[in-house]
């Protein structure tokens, strides 16, 4: 993305800032179709190829020769919209499974639902199961007569995601097995190979995401007033952004965005700090597009004292240090490599750069979710590393990444300029989704 001069920014905050009261002003984008823009939902077509192209592969990487997912009203299982099964009322069963002839996929859902179901041609076979006969039971009769050796279920202790068998279905589906409950595995690997990976159509959709998410950050400080405005005042006018155009919070709501000109906060809210001559100020924001794919963007800024016209030597050698790691970290972010080596590549440039320590991991899978499954890009420096740290990283993944320098302030608080930006893994290393940011935003 373009980012403005800040000379052009100074000119245009003295045409349209000096009458500003310090409340965001109203967008001036204007009125936006939601339903138009986006246009319609590409999730139906994009799951039945993750189903049909990358789950046969994520079976054979985590050994796994079948999947049983069973969906239910009410309490659903986590996975239960990646697979067709989001409009479960009774219970129904979900069987996928490699064998000889190759990939399958066959559903036994009760007889009121299974039309719909078959409708969405997402299954090779869906197999209608009449009212009071158990789906699970008719699912567990056809596993006995397979050969498999593995059986894959969602009980996950290390994966949330794959973790929606409750105690009681698990305790259903081992009575009606018999033996056969002998093969069961937990689906925990099976889950991370599946939805650690995006297919192109989703990166090109995060792309989409990270942009907007980019762009409205650098118009929200153009609506700050030093002075006046305050960390809250920023966030409500993302907030209108994103009610405009009909997008969602990509976590937590009442922490996103998380705008913060004063010392380390954390994960956490915008309060009504004032925004003073002096600030460095974070914006830390992501949205959710389609219900489905959320973006994670963070954009920095540098309120200039009055006499200034760029930042101070420290700030902007703070600022330069952070994004020196945040490109340190993009070019270890290659296939074959452990998400702990990407944080250590960016740790090294710290310690020269005599930045005080930072808890926070190098960086984190997005996709679904802001903290999505996938390597987590951490570890080098912790008492222990995550056993997602020690994944390897495939093409296709793809991540939201720091760059990281903190110093203390005169209050004895701690800052942070945490340089995130998003990157998908090609096949020969990592691209940006989009154009990180190369300098400070400055602020008059």
């Amino acid at each position: 993305m373009k980012f403005i001069s800040p000379l052009l920014i100074l000119v245009l905050c003295f045409i349209t800032g000096c009458q500003n009261t310090g409340e965001p002003k109203e967008s001036t984008t204007s009125s936006i179709d939601p339903e138009a823009y986006w246009g319609e939902n590409p999730w139906p077509e994009i799951r039945k190829q993750r189903i049909n192209e990358l789950l046969p592969q994520a079976l054979k990487a985590a050994e796994v020769d079948c999947w049983i997912v069973i969906c239910r009203e009410n309490n659903n299982d986590p996975i239960a919209d990646h697979i067709g099964g989001e409009n479960a009322g009774g219970t129904a069963a979900f069987l996928f499974y490699n064998d000889d002839t190759g990939f399958h996929s066959r559903v036994f859902s009760p007889s009121g639902e299974a039309t719909a179901l078959a409708d969405l041609k997402i299954h090779d076979t869906v197999v209608p199961v009449e009212r009071g006969t158990s789906a699970v039971k008719k699912a567990a009769e056809f596993i006995k007569a397979q050969s498999f050796k593995s059986i894959a279920i969602n009980s996950s202790s290390t994966n949330s995601i794959a973790d929606g068998l409750s105690y009681s279905q698990r305790m259903d589906l081992e009575e009606k097995l018999g033996e056969a409950s002998k093969l069961l595995v937990p689906s925990t690997e099976l889950v991370y190979q599946w939805l650690s990976v995006k297919l192109p159509a989703e990166v090109d959709i995060l792309r989409k995401a990270a942009q907007l998410t980019a762009d409205w950050q650098i118009e929200a400080y153009k609506q700050v007033v030093p002075g006046q405005s305050t960390d809250a005042d920023i966030a409500r006018f993302l907030k209108q952004k994103m009610a405009t155009y009909g997008v969602k919070d990509g976590w937590s709501p009442d922490q996103n965005p998380n705008v913060n000109s004063g010392a380390d906060r954390g994960h956490s809210h915008a309060t009504d700090k004032v925004i003073m001559p002096g600030d460095v100020i974070q914006i830390d924001f992501g949205i959710k597009v389609y219900d489905r794919w959320v973006s994670d963007i963070q954009r920095f800024a540098y309120v200039l004292k009055d006499g200034e016209t760029e930042a101070p030597e420290d700030i902007a050698y703070y600022w330069e240090s952070a994004k020196a790691g945040n490109r340190a970290a993009l070019q270890a972010m290659k296939p074959g490599v452990k998400g702990v080596d990407v944080d250590r590549a960016q740790r090294v440039l710290m310690e020269k750069a005599e930045s005080d320590y930072v808890m926070w991991s190098t960086g984190h899978p997005v996709g679904y979710v802001a903290h999505d499954v996938g390597p987590n890009l951490g570890g080098s420096q912790a008492s222990h590393v995550r056993p997602a740290a020690q994944k390897v990283i495939k093409e296709g993944m793809t991540f939201a990444f720091d760059g990281f320098h903190a110093w203390t302030l005169e209050d004895g608080g701690v800052k942070t300029i945490s340089v995130e930006e998003m990157a998908v893994v090609k096949e020969d290393g990592a691209a940006y989704l989009i154009s990180p940011q190369e300098d400070l935003i400055l602020i008059p």
